[in-house]
């Protein structure tokens, strides 16, 4: 889990892969200052300015060398697939380091134009306690709208679960059960979360 450059971050706008953010605000990002300013009517409404902003200019800039970013391997679900497959996300680190909060996974761009939300599986098979626990990010809007079932989860569920998810979902790996950072997650975590489809209800 190497600091990497804070790039690839979809636009706000059109999410072209992008690594410049608001400087205002220092979280929406957009591929150019002319996105930016297009999309101000609505980002205004949302952009409150950073604490720790050096430039409160409404301006799109690549972020400060000092804001690094952690890249983690996670699960996706994608609804279309057969399989599950290992990601790369990367994590946006707390404000406040000090403070102990979890880094921010950024994961919008498997989830266009939909809100997420996200629950922590803290048992596996038999109900034992996982040592790390899965933080599943979804949409709950796939799953009340009924969108299409996950193919990928039916396929590890091999199809016995009493009611079927729907949309995309994208699982990350807490480092130890204090929640306070990720490590990758993998296959060995796919029989936990096949536990965990076939019980949702």
């Amino acid at each position: 889990m190497n600091p990497v450059p804070a790039i690839n971050h979809p636009c706000a706008l059109c999410c072209r892969p992008t690594s410049m953010w608001c400087s205002r605000c220092q979280s929406t990002w957009y591929c150019t200052p002319e996105h930016l300013q297009t999309d101000w009517p609505r980002h205004r409404r949302e952009c409150v300015p950073a604490t720790h902003a050096q430039n409160y200019n409404v301006i799109a800039t690549p972020p400060p060398a000092e804001q690094q970013m952690i890249t983690v391997s996670a699960i996706l679900f994608e609804p279309e697939e057969e399989r599950p497959r290992i990601i790369t996300v990367k994590c946006r680190p707390p404000q406040v380091p000090s403070q102990g909060m979890c880094p921010q996974p950024l994961i919008g761009m498997h989830f266009p134009h939909e809100q997420t939300e996200s629950i922590v599986l803290t048992q596996g098979l038999n109900g034992e306690p996982l040592r790390f626990p899965l933080h599943l990010w979804y949409s709950p809007t796939a799953l009340s709208r009924c969108a299409p079932v996950n193919r990928a989860i039916y396929h590890i569920t091999s199809g016995a679960a009493a009611k079927h998810w729907c949309g995309t979902v994208v699982v990350l790996k807490f480092n130890g059960s204090r929640r306070q950072g990720y490590s990758d997650a993998g296959s060995n975590d796919l029989p936990a979360l096949s536990a965990y489809f076939l019980a949702y209800k």
